[in-house]
């Protein structure tokens, strides 16, 4: 999603949506220490890679077999069509070293052309707005999704594509309650919807992610509020089939902007499989004047009720699923942080260790910085040096 500087009428829209304010269940709090940070690095700004403006970072994944990592922009604004690339990232127990650039693929239609920049979109053609990615076990294709390009009528998506030569392998069709009806202010909002994606470790089904609530649900989140709850829909890969559905409930935005009315958000921007029945949940924020702001949550997929049956979640027809505080980003010294929407797993660490990659979207924009940020986690209640997080290769 892009953040409230370029995109204020969108954002001054949802505002006007505000029912009752909701009381959040509070979240567990973690453990000491759960996130250590490894190390930082920052892409400047320029940096160009096979002739593109490497930048909108907004999905990362890594595959354990080719030991490569895919990262993929959501560029639609400049004159690079819809693109992944391939890297290499290296790092030890205490420091990060740059990413190492080493493929880029331009992403194709389901009718075998590339997809058109937002400039000069084509008739019948989506011009997506990418957002997730994670590969499939055994292969070289990856699932991908993008929010929709509502202005043209297209909602979210759903692909597999192929890193060959970046072809569509299969367009899943998504429920019909992922339609969008903004009129009448039914299903997902334009520019918060399809954020995340978390592969389950058998690579048999795929968690998908709203940001945002949808319009029946209930408002966004503020600084007094944290709003409706969010979907995260089980699909299987084989059938397309929809399995599960939870609501989890993001936190109220964390800070006030700094000017009266000034912009804010506060949505999911990452899913991550942590084992069999478990997420890790990235929550992004950002208030005009103060920055981003995230937080890192976890919870147990088989809690809180399924809600794919309910038109709308409203107080008391269902159960959030509840969350544990893993780490407030804040905290682990970082000093500022960008637009973080990218989550992966690593490789160990030397001698035992699971280690997360994130990754920030610049959106293009020079006051941005695309960084990717390493950092041990500690799973609760293990020791530090084991690391089950990842499917065997």
């Amino acid at each position: 999603m892009k953040p409230p500087l370029l995109a204020s009428a969108l954002l001054a829209l949802l505002a006007a949506c505000a029912p009752l304010p909701r009381q959040a269940p509070a979240p567990t709090a973690a453990a000491p220490a759960q996130l250590r940070v490894i190390g930082v690095q920052t892409l400047d700004f320029s940096t160009r890679y096979a002739d593109t403006l490497v930048g909108g970072l907004s999905g990362i994944d890594y595959d354990p077999v080719q030991q490569r990592y895919i990262a993929i922009s959501d560029d639609r604004a400049t004159h690079d069509p819809a693109r992944a690339y391939t890297l290499a990232l290296h790092y030890s127990a205490s420091a990060l070293e740059p990413p190492r650039w080493t493929g880029v693929r331009f992403l194709q239609h389901d009718s075998g052309q590339r997809f058109a920049p937002q400039h000069r979109a084509i008739d019948g053609m989506d011009v997506p707005d990418a957002e997730a990615v994670r590969w499939l076990p055994g292969s070289s294709d990856f699932l991908w999704s993008s929010e929709g390009d509502f202005r043209r009528g297209f909602g979210p998506q759903l692909r597999r594509s192929r890193w060959h030569d970046g072809s569509v392998q299969r367009h899943y069709p998504l429920p019909q309650s992922f339609t969008p009806d903004p009129q009448k202010r039914q299903g997902p909002r334009a520019n918060g919807t399809l954020e995340g994606i978390a592969l389950t470790p058998d690579g048999r089904s795929a968690w998908l992610a709203m940001e945002l609530p949808w319009w029946q649900d209930g408002a966004r989140a503020s600084p007094s509020d944290p709003g409706a709850p969010v979907r995260l829909t089980a699909i299987d890969l084989a059938s397309g089939d929809a399995l599960r559905q939870i609501a989890y409930q993001p936190d109220a935005v964390p800070q006030q902007p700094l000017v009266q009315w000034g912009q804010y958000l506060q949505g999911v921007s990452e899913i991550l499989a942590d084992g069999p029945h478990h997420l890790l949940v990235l929550e992004r924020a950002y208030s005009l004047g103060q920055g981003f702001h995230a937080r890192l949550y976890r919870i147990d997929t088989r809690q809180g009720s399924n809600t794919l049956a309910l038109p709308a979640l409203r107080p008391g027809n269902h159960e959030v699923a509840p969350k544990t505080l893993v780490a407030d980003l804040a905290d682990l010294g970082l000093g500022s942080i960008d637009n973080l929407e990218g989550m992966t797993w690593g490789p160990d660490l030397p001698g035992g260790g699971c280690v997360l990659i994130l990754v920030s979207d610049n959106n293009f924009n020079p006051a941005q910085r695309t960084q990717f940020i390493a950092a041990q986690y500690l799973p609760p209640g293990q020791d530090p040096a084991q690391c089950q997080r990842m499917p065997a290769p």
